[in-house]
């Protein structure tokens, strides 16, 4: 009786945090919107990159609780923020770039936003690999970098179209963008993965990080393909078709359970 009374309260304590990942995340599909039709989208990412890590967190206390999301929440930042300090002083592992500056505030050159962009995706995409490879191991760390990745499909040429970063080079294979970048990205991911999955341990993350990831490749895909000025049809597909891989292959693995 003592454990169902301690499991009722559990359940009863983490459902705020569920409302609050729900209420974020429309509120980021609302700023989203908000900022495609803006004549200075630029100026919306930090709020939206502030709501999205709060619906991941809240969405990962929901499963996790508090403690252990804010701790994986606050790992991933770290390790995106570290690898984006080397990589704008040494060029490893992305390749040559740097950031203007239009995202504030910047420490090393980075600008604080982005690391906490890798922490809120992070947790999400690791949902996806959760999800998508439930017995663990490597095998779920290679998906959750390649859905992470895959989220940069999306990402790097909607910054760089923004002016957010800069190439050295623009004659990357991808709109400009180098394939150094794709493997960089695949290679901070995978640590993320390790990391969050060590501190999450074997409980799920939920259905509600996997509807994040769902949500941002839907609104991405839309952005591309029909409110951008000008759209980007061969942006759309890619990062479409790839995060929308990962959501659809997650959700059936999911409800198959």
């Amino acid at each position: 009786m003592e454990q169902t009374r301690s499991e009722q309260a559990g359940r009863v304590a983490l459902g705020p945090a569920r409302a609050l990942g729900v209420l974020s995340l429309l509120t980021m599909v609302g700023l989203q919107v908000a900022s495609g039709l803006a004549a200075r989208p630029e100026r919306f990412t930090g709020l939206i990159v502030a709501v999205l890590a709060v619906s991941a967190v809240a969405f990962a206390a929901g499963a996790w609780g508090t403690r252990r999301a804010l701790a994986a929440f606050g790992a991933a930042v770290l390790t995106g923020y570290a690898a984006e300090v080397v990589g704008v002083l040494t060029g490893f592992p992305f390749g040559a770039y740097a950031y203007s500056d239009v995202l504030w505030p910047q420490v090393g050159g980075v600008p604080l936003v982005v690391a906490v962009a890798w922490g809120g995706m992070g947790l999400a995409a690791y949902a996806v690999a959760a999800a998508v490879v439930p017995s663990g191991g490597w095998a779920r760390v290679c998906v959750g970098a390649a859905a992470m990745t895959a989220w940069d499909l999306f990402l790097d040429p909607q910054m760089v179209r923004l002016g957010l970063w800069t190439w050295a080079a623009d004659d990357g294979f991808y709109r400009g963008i180098p394939l150094s970048n794709f493997a960089g990205w695949l290679l901070v991911s995978a640590v993320v993965m390790l990391i969050v999955g060590r501190i999450g341990g074997d409980a799920p993350p939920g259905r509600g990080l996997l509807a994040l990831y769902t949500v941002m490749a839907v609104m991405e895909t839309v952005a591309f393909a029909a409110v951008f000025d000008p759209t980007d049809p061969l942006v759309a597909a890619a990062g479409g078709i790839t995060m929308g891989a990962f959501a659809a292959l997650a959700w059936r693995r999911t409800w198959q359970r």
